[in-house]
């Protein structure tokens, strides 16, 4: 009697924390065990596309924003590899456990929909600040760059990792295929995080992109981590700052929901 009493104290207010620990330790490991492919073959893609730019257009373009076009690109391509594998991460982890119809091992243990939310959303942002990580070393190896403002830095990264893995959630959620959720990847995440500023400066956009680039909400994650970076950007980051916080705050909204009423969590 004294456990079922326990259990709903909790549910009202207490946390259960050695559950949420776990899932965010499962979602971890989970990543870290294939670690060939979820940080090496994004510290490689990155590398690459910094190398191919910097082959073709690099010596041509000139300075951006003051500063080399490689230089420039850096904290783009770190954003949007972030952006990228955060979603990755969340959307993964819970699609193939609807296919595989072991979602209900996850759902039965005495866990709310916050703590639920809280261990996926672990995952997701280890995971892009590992390769956050990973790309500023190499950066700072190869490019001999630094970072203007850390403090910054980590909340971008760290914010734009919760609302990419929200992200991912709500779309695991709503496939019920894997070509469901590829179709979500190539149509809407790759698009929006290519033409959100990853690869120039809004400014030289007409002036409908301009306009369409600023109600993209990565353009900001992007924006801001290159003023961490490198101490410049195309918009302040305490514009940013609180356009992120409120997307983030309306998508894990719809997370805890869908959490709470088990939509499509089970078909």
């Amino acid at each position: 009697m004294s456990d079922i009493t326990g259990m709903g104290t909790r549910r009202f207010g207490r946390v259960n924390w050695i559950g949420l620990a776990t899932l965010g330790e499962r979602e971890i490991r989970r990543f870290a065990a294939v670690w060939s492919q979820t940080l090496m073959a994004p510290l490689i893609t990155a590398g690459l596309f910094l190398a191919i730019f910097s082959l073709a257009i690099g010596t041509r373009r000139g300075d951006v924003m003051g500063v080399p076009f490689t230089s420039f690109l850096a904290p783009g391509i770190l954003m949007m590899t972030v952006i990228q594998n955060a979603f990755a991460n969340t959307s993964s982890a819970i699609m193939i456990a609807k296919v595989q119809g072991n979602i209900v091992d996850t759902l039965m243990p005495p866990l709310s929909p916050s703590e639920l939310v809280a261990g996926y959303l672990a995952g997701a942002i280890a995971r892009g600040l590992f390769v956050a990580a990973a790309i500023l070393v190499v950066s700072a190896v190869f490019l001999g760059q630094g970072l203007a403002h850390p403090v910054w830095v980590l909340v971008f990264v760290v914010l734009g990792s919760a609302l990419m893995g929200g992200m991912g959630i709500i779309a695991a959620i709503l496939a019920r295929k894997f070509d469901q959720m590829a179709a979500i990847t190539n149509f809407l995440i790759t698009p929006l995080s290519f033409l959100s500023g990853t690869f120039y400066s809004v400014e030289g956009l007409p002036h409908a992109m301009r306009v369409l680039t600023h109600i993209n909400p990565f353009f900001y994650l992007i924006d801001g981590v290159r003023y961490g970076v490198l101490g410049v950007s195309d918009s302040s980051p305490w514009i940013g700052l609180p356009i992120c916080l409120a997307v983030t705050a309306a998508v894990l909204s719809l997370c805890l929901r869908w959490f709470r009423t088990g939509y499509r969590l089970k078909a």
